[in-house]
């Protein structure tokens, strides 16, 4: 039992987490309908969404899925997003 959940461990990823800006997001309802969407991709673990600064923060694992995965998922929400700059 115990190498088992060693190998549990062992796969278990560093959360990654991505911020998103998104477009068009005007109300509670915006946010619920993203974090519903981003709920359904496999690999995501939470999402914040702040409509005053038009951005979705997503934790997820990035051996299941993708930052771009991500900015589709919300896009095709009806949210037009685009991953933001990491970097000075």
């Amino acid at each position: 039992m115990v190498a088992i959940l060693g190998l549990g461990m062992a796969h278990a990823a560093t959360p990654t987490t991505a911020v998103l800006h998104a477009a068009n997001m005007t109300c509670p309802s915006c946010s619920v309908t993203i974090k519903k969407a981003l709920s359904r991709i496999a690999g995501v673990t939470s999402s914040k969404v702040d409509l005053k600064a038009e951005t979705v923060t997503v934790t997820f694992d990035a051996d299941r899925t993708t930052e771009s995965t991500l900015a589709r998922t919300v896009t095709e929400a009806g949210f037009p997003a685009t991953a933001q700059n990491h970097g000075g």
